[in-house]
């Protein structure tokens, strides 16, 4: 084993961190109808500033314009 490399449970967790970040944001923008695929495919890319911007800009606006998850 190289002593640069990465065991395989930290690979595991990055995919599985990146999977349900990208999965999460998929789902709650396109029950907003907000551009679904831009925000899934920017939550596999990177962890955690995706969920964070995505949580302002689109949560958190929604809450404070008194929009509803199902309104469009």
């Amino acid at each position: 084993m190289k002593t640069d490399s990465l065991p395989i449970w930290v690979w595991l967790l990055v995919f599985l961190a990146l999977f349900t970040q990208g999965l999460f944001m998929f789902l709650d923008a396109r029950r907003r109808g907000r551009r679904a695929w831009l925000w899934g495919l920017w939550g596999l890319m990177n962890f955690p500033l995706p969920v964070v911007v995505y949580s302002i800009a689109v949560i958190w606006l929604d809450r404070r314009r008194g929009r509803s998850s199902g309104d469009k």
